[in-house]
């Protein structure tokens, strides 16, 4: 969010709107909550002030969910 407002603010090639709702989904919905926020960045934006949050809401779910199986994961 940081990057694509001052590239916004010297008027540079943006980062695109998928870029950064991509960057959310695989992981980084909290970083781009705080984003938006620290910066002031796409805030007004209603799919991104709505969004992002949907989009961590899901993301715990999804962790708790496979934290609840039956099933055991071994990363080792």
């Amino acid at each position: 969010m940081g990057i694509d407002k001052r590239r916004a603010r010297r008027n540079a090639f943006r980062v695109p709107e998928a870029t950064l709702f991509a960057i959310a989904i695989v992981g980084g919905s909290i970083g781009s909550i705080l984003g938006m926020y620290i910066f002031k960045h796409k805030t007004k934006h209603w799919y991104f002030k709505f969004g992002m949050p949907i989009i961590l809401v899901l993301q715990i779910a999804l962790v708790v969910f496979l934290y609840y199986l039956p099933i055991q994961f071994s990363f080792i």
